[in-house]
C-alpha cells in the first residue's frame, strides 16, 4: 500500500518532543515532569511524549486564566477580539494539513476525512464566532414600574474549562473555545490523552495569531486527574464536556464545589430508520455511512437501525453488499475507507460487546473478528464492520453506547411502533428518518427524543445550528447563539429616570 508522506511540519512538531503544554501564553512542561506515550493507532507506532499535568498545572492555568480577564483580553474591545479570532481562523486554514494530519496520526481517523471535513470545519467554527463579539446584546426591559429603566448586560461568565473526546479533536475543541472566547472568556482546555497532538498544535496557532497570554490554556494528561482538578476547582466558572454518561455525572457531583455552570454532551445509542417508502439507495448508503464512520466511533453513529418489514431484506442485502467493499487500512492509505480502533482498550471494550451479543442469541451477520497483518499492519487494531440482526430491545449490545464499528438491525411494522422503540433508551442525543412522506417526516421528528433529527441524510453539522442532547445524553448546546448564551451571564439593571 502507498501511504500518503508526513507533512515536514508534522515531523517537526513530533521532534519537539515531549510535547509542551499551553499555560500563560508558553509552552511548558509539566511541573511534575510527568509524560506519557501518543501512539499511532494505524500501527502501534510511537509519535511522541506528551506532557502530563496534575492538580499543580491547573492550578497554574486557572491563575494565567485570571490574570488575562483581569488584564488585556478582559478590557479588549469586541472588534479587537473579532481580529484575533479571525486570525486564528485564517492560520487554522494555512495549517489545516498539518492539522489534519496529526489528528490522522493521533486517532487513526482517514486522512481523507481529516483534510476535507475535520480541518476544515475547525477553521469554519472559529470564523463563524469571530462574528459574534459585537453581536453579543442586551434588552431593553419594560417594566411595569413607573420612571424606571431596565435593560440587561450579557457579560462572560469568567474562566470555562473545556473537556474533549478522541474522536473529533479539531472540532470539539473549536465549537467549544470559539463562542468562549468569543464573548470574553478564557479558556483551559483538556484534550483526550489518546489524541492531544492536534490540540496542542491548535494552542499554539492561536498564540502565534495574537491571542494574549492565559486566553487559551492546554493542559495534557489523563482524565481522571486533569478532568477531576477542572471539575472541581473553585477557581473554573463553567465546565463544558463531551464525554460519557458516566464522566458526565462525576463532573455534575464535582461541580458542586461552587455550583459551576454545566453543558454536557453525553452517550448516545441513536436510532436510524428506514421506511419502506424511503429511496433504498440513498437510505442505504446513507445508513451505513451512519453506522461506520470513522469506524462508528462516533457520538451519533446511528447504530440502532430499525427496517420496516416491505423492505426489510432488501436493506440487509445492500448493507451486507456494502460492508464487503469496504477497503480496511491505516490512516494515511488513501485509497482505505476503514481505519483502526483509537487503541487497544477500547477495542477490547468493543469486541467485548460484540462476544456478548453473540452469547445474547442475537445473529452476527458479518464482520466481529480482528483484521491483522499482513492486510494491515501489525500493530493496529482493527474491525471491520460487524452487522447483527434478530437483537432483542433488552440486549445489552441495543441498550448500551459500544463507540464501534457495530450495527443492530431491527424490524418494524408501523409508524406508532418505530417511536416508541427508538425513544426506549436512556439516551436521546441524535435519531435519522429515510421517507419520501414529507409529512410523516416531520410528524416522526417531533416524536423522536432527540437534540437533533436528520431526514434523509445524516451526521449534519453547521456552526450556527444547535447540537446536545435529551435525556442522559447531556443538556446545554454546542454552536449557535444557545453556544453563546451557555458562556454568558446575564445581569439586570434598574435606573430610575424620575426628576
Amino acid at each position: 500500500m502507498a501511504l500518503q508522506p508526513v507533512n515536514p511540519n508534522v515531523t517537526e512538531f513530533l521532534n519537539t518532543s515531549p510535547i509542551k503544554m499551553i499555560v500563560g501564553g508558553e509552552k511548558v512542561k509539566s511541573i511534575s515532569g510527568k509524560t506519557y506515550t501518543a501512539s499511532n493507532p494505524s500501527d502501534g507506532s510511537k509519535l511522541a511524549e506528551i506532557y502530563s499535568g496534575d492538580q499543580e498545572d491547573i492550578d497554574r492555568a486557572v491563575a494565567a486564566a485570571r490574570a488575562a480577564l483581569e488584564g488585556p483580553w478582559g478590557h479588549m474591545s469586541p472588534g479587537e477580539r473579532e481580529k484575533i479570532l479571525r486570525r486564528f481562523a485564517e492560520r487554522i486554514e494555512e495549517h489545516a494539513e498539518e492539522l489534519a494530519q496529526l489528528e490522522s496520526l493521533d486517532n487513526g481517523k482517514s486522512l481523507n476525512s481529516t483534510r476535507m471535513i475535520d480541518a476544515p470545519v475547525a477553521a469554519s467554527n472559529v470564523y463563524h464566532f469571530a462574528g459574534w463579539p459585537s453581536r453579543i446584546f442586551g434588552q431593553t426591559v419594560p417594566v411595569s414600574i413607573p420612571n424606571m429603566f431596565v435593560y440587561t448586560r450579557r457579560e462572560p461568565v469568567g474562566i470555562v474549562g473545556l473537556i474533549i473526546p478522541w474522536n473529533y479533536p479539531l472540532i470539539h475543541s473549536t465549537q467549544k473555545f470559539g463562542p468562549a472566547l468569543a464573548a470574553g472568556n478564557a479558556v483551559i482546555l483538556k484534550p483526550a490523552s489518546a489524541a492531544s497532538l492536534a490540540v496542542v498544535r491548535l494552542g499554539e496557532i492561536g498564540l502565534e495569531a495574537g491571542l494574549p497570554a492565559g486566553v487559551l490554556n492546554v493542559v495534557t494528561g489523563p482524565g481522571r486527574v486533569i478532568g477531576h482538578a477542572l471539575s472541581s476547582h473553585p477557581g473554573i466558572n463553567k465546565i463544558q464536556v463531551t464525554g460519557s454518561t458516566a464522566v458526565g455525572r462525576q463532573i455534575i457531583q464535582n461541580s458542586t464545589v461552587n455550583i459551576k455552570r454545566l453543558t454536557l454532551e453525553l452517550g448516545s445509542k441513536a436510532p436510524n430508520t428506514i421506511f419502506a417508502d424511503a429511496d433504498l439507495d440513498k437510505a442505504i448508503t446513507g445508513a451505513f455511512r451512519a453506522a461506520f464512520v470513522y469506524s462508528g466511533q462516533s457520538c451519533v453513529a446511528g447504530c440502532r437501525l430499525y427496517v420496516q418489514k416491505p423492505v426489510y431484506d432488501q436493506v440487509v442485502a445492500g448493507l451486507l453488499e456494502k460492508a464487503g467493499e469496504v477497503r480496511i487500512g491505516p490512516a494515511f492509505d488513501l485509497e482505505a475507507n476503514f481505519g483502526p480502533i483509537v487503541d487497544e482498550a477500547q477495542f477490547n471494550t468493543i469486541t467485548g460487546y460484540i462476544q456478548d451479543g453473540v452469547q445474547s442469541g442475537a445473529n452476527l451477520l458479518t464482520g466481529g473478528e480482528r483484521v491483522s497483518a499482513p492486510a494491515v499492519p501489525e500493530g493496529g487494531f482493527y474491525l471491520p464492520p460487524t452487522i447483527f440482526t434478530n437483537v432483542a430491545d433488552d440486549a445489552r449490545i441495543t441498550r448500551e453506547e459500544i463507540f464501534g464499528p457495530v450495527l443492530n438491525i431491527y424490524s418494524f411494522d408501523t409508524e406508532e411502533e418505530l417511536i416508541q422503540r427508538a425513544n426506549n433508551t436512556t439516551y436521546g442525543l441524535a435519531a435519522g428518518i429515510w421517507t419520501k412522506d414529507l409529512a410523516r417526516a416531520h410528524r416522526v421528528a417531533s416524536k423522536i427524543e432527540a437534540g437533533v433529527v436528520w431526514v434523509n441524510t445524516y451526521d449534519m453539522f453547521a456552526p450556527n445550528a444547535p447540537f446536545g442532547g435529551f435525556k442522559q445524553s447531556g443538556y446545554g448546546r454546542d454552536n449557535s447563539s444557545e453556544a453563546i448564551e451557555a458562556v454568558t451571564e446575564v445581569k439586570s439593571v434598574w435606573v430610575p429616570i424620575q426628576k
